[in-house]
């Protein structure tokens, strides 16, 4: 893309890495220049908390306030009723109202440290799809939005496409979600003079008929820019690992461990990451992504740290630092480890080791944990685990016992009181 904006939202996407494609330069660009513009991303609310994948959307949603727009975080309270079939081989299990209300609530705790909430020209709104979907009468829904819909033209949308391609089936109810998070976009734009809708790829068609009912329906002109899908250097999907997703909140992913996913960063992904997800000026971001050998870690210290404080606040990625450093320099055990608490009733006359190492969140089952100990994969007290028939009783516990998997991943085991 050659095309050299005049908007400092559009410089900063573009000079950092977050743009695969937008709708039309030129006019969102205008649009930028000529005062505040509203702009909003959508989360569906099919889990607690949202994860690393996600982090790309919230930081553009924070450099669009950094510029002087408005963000809008959109809560799919009422999409997730449905569920987004993009790209997905199945159909999204089906959840209940409080199910959804609930990671609503936990979703909604991330956004507070990367956009500031009010009633500001470029203060965000926490705002909830429900609130007009939930209400809809089905039939008005039909005649007044339904018809601008061509369904010619959505079979051709390649989120759909793939799915029948493949001949897996694609439910009435999920061939609905686009029309629903197109009409999202009309009533943001009715009600909040929202001009632009931002998300990853896998949401190009979504978005595109957003603009086109919006443009339909009521004659506005509006824009679509999107994100690629990231995959780390490896190939990869960013966000997930082997020991399940990366979390944004600290009771589902503990602050060390985050710091941790970031500080094991690839080196081919240093200079990327810190541009994507850390404000770092450019050429900083460059110079430490250059680094080799032993200056590369470094660069990943850097990296972590600044990702975490975003994320957690720099009390706990200074913790963070300190533990691993503790822990991978000093051979310690590091106070800010994961840690599982036993009561005297836990451990009774004793407990197994493999029941440990699952219960601290070293393994996901008791038959991984005999794997990973059977492959010389498992330490205690950074001594070499070799015996899955190890019970440990109250006085083995009476201080804290560290637990490792592979060389990056440590627990305590440690007994209440």
């Amino acid at each position: 893309m050659t095309y050299q904006p005049k908007s400092d939202f559009l410089n900063v996407m573009m000079t950092r890495g977050f743009i695969a494609d937008c709708t039309d330069y030129q006019g969102l660009d205008d649009a930028l220049v000529a005062g505040v513009v509203p702009a909003y991303i959508g989360f569906d609310a099919t889990a607690k908390s949202l994860h690393v994948g996600s982090l790309i959307q919230i930081m553009m949603l924070r450099w669009l306030q950094k510029t002087g727009h408005k963000p809008l975080t959109l809560m799919g309270g009422g999409t997730t009723k449905v569920g987004d079939p993009s790209f997905r081989a199945d159909e999204r299990p089906l959840l209940t109202g409080a199910e959804i209300d609930a990671n609503i609530a936990g979703i909604g705790q991330v956004f507070a440290k990367y956009v500031t909430y009010g009633d500001g020209p470029s203060d965000a709104l926490m705002l909830n799809n429900a609130e007009w979907l939930d209400n809809l009468n089905y039939l008005d829904f039909l005649r007044d939005i339904g018809r601008h819909f061509s369904v010619n033209r959505m079979l051709s949308f390649e989120s759909v496409k793939s799915r029948l391609d493949r001949e897996q089936s694609l439910s009435f109810l999920e061939f609905n979600y686009m029309i629903l998070q197109a009409y999202d976009f009309l009533e943001l734009n009715k009600r909040y003079g929202c001009r632009l809708q931002m998300g990853g790829s896998d949401q190009w068609g979504n978005i595109v008929n957003g603009i086109d009912l919006t443009r339909r329906a009521i004659d506005h002109e509006v824009f679509g820019l999107t994100t690629p899908l990231l995959t780390t250097s490896d190939g990869k999907k960013m966000g997930k690992t082997a020991d399940g997703a990366i979390w944004l909140n600290a009771d589902m992913r503990s602050p060390y461990e985050f710091w941790q996913f970031w500080r094991n960063t690839t080196d081919a992904d240093v200079g990327r990451f810190l541009k994507l997800y850390t404000e770092l000026p450019v050429p900083e971001c460059e110079r430490l992504g250059a680094l080799s050998g032993s200056e590369i870690n470094e660069a990943k210290i850097v990296l972590a740290n600044e990702v975490t404080t975003l994320c957690h606040g720099a009390e706990a990625a200074t913790a963070a630092e300190a533990t691993a450093r503790e822990v991978f320099e000093k051979g310690g055990v590091g106070d800010d480890l994961p840690t599982l608490t036993l009561s005297a009733a836990d451990v009774g006359d004793g407990i197994s080791i493999v029941q440990l190492i699952v219960r601290s969140g070293l393994a996901k089952s008791g038959k991984e944990a005999k794997r990973l100990i059977a492959e010389n994969g498992a330490r205690i007290d950074d001594a070499p685990l070799t015996d899955a028939g190890l019970i440990l009783d109250s006085a083995a516990l009476s201080a804290p016992v560290k637990l490792s998997a592979g060389r990056k991943r440590h627990a305590l085991v440690r007994l209440a009181g």
